[in-house]
């Protein structure tokens, strides 16, 4: 268990994932030719998203003993925050803009994360609807 507001704040942000990405048939769409397991690090606390054929059924909250993945995003509580905010400000509106940054990790097989590359920052993207 992770004793830190803020990276409990981002999980329950994340956790609306299946239904943000599964009820949008256009996002689903675009990524069905994707499956994969993405690990998100949030500091030090571990969510493990199943991506099947552009939905996601079901995130898995860690920690985890050896639990493959295919491509992990790491960031601090913090970072995921200010890209979670609804009109995020600029240099942090963008995944690959954090990494630019230095305030983001990607890591793993990156072919499927660049092939997919718009549906992974939507995907990402999508609690920021929830928030506004």
């Amino acid at each position: 268990m992770v004793d830190d507001p803020a990276a409990e704040r981002v999980a329950r942000l994340f956790a609306e994932l299946p239904a943000l990405v599964n009820d949008n048939a256009d996002l689903v769409r675009r990524g069905r030719f994707l499956s994969c397991d993405v690990e998100l690090g949030i500091g030090a606390m571990v969510l493990a998203v199943r991506i099947e054929n552009g939905r996601v059924p079901g995130i898995t909250r860690g920690p985890f003993l050896l639990k493959p993945w295919t491509f992990a995003i790491r960031a601090d509580p913090e970072t995921w925050l200010k890209f979670l905010a609804p009109v995020p400000e600029p240099g942090w509106h963008d995944i690959m803009a954090l990494t630019k940054r230095g305030v983001a990790r990607i890591e793993g097989n990156l072919q499927p994360f660049m092939a997919n590359l718009q549906f992974i920052k939507d995907v990402l993207a999508a609690p920021r609807a929830r928030r506004q």
